[in-house]
């Protein structure tokens, strides 16, 4: 990453400019990912930005970037109170279906088990 890129990051006070980087930066060689994340789970106190990241680099590839989607969706959960980016955020990792597959997903991904619970709070899995 560059000086200029560096103080991009930096001057960003809510996310909005550290995901804006990653979005038009994925495919650059010179890339700090894990950075970029990292200063984007510090920045993003609603999940909001995390939500859109984790949804960016699942459809750009799922496989290279499970640990930082994996960080990302749950630190989602975590700052996402009010439920307003993990209901999309579901559907966009599991599918429209996801709920005919609740009890197989949440046996094999806590991430999947966290937002299914605080989607639907009284439902036995």
């Amino acid at each position: 990453m560059t000086q200029s890129d560096i103080k991009t990051l930096e001057s960003d006070t809510d996310g909005l400019k550290t995901y804006e980087y990653l979005v038009n930066n994925i495919d650059n060689p010179d890339i700090d990912i894990d950075a970029v994340i990292t200063r984007l789970c510090e920045l993003d106190l609603n999940g909001q930005f995390m939500a859109s990241a984790s949804r960016y680099l699942f459809a750009i590839d799922p496989v290279r970037f499970e640990q930082q989607i994996r960080l990302l969706v749950s630190l989602t959960i975590d700052r996402d109170r009010d439920r307003a980016y993990i209901g999309d955020l579901i559907t966009s990792l599991y599918g429209t279906d996801y709920r005919e597959h609740a009890a197989e997903l949440s046996s094999t991904d806590n991430n999947f088990r966290r937002m299914y619970k605080r989607l639907y709070p009284t439902s036995v899995i």
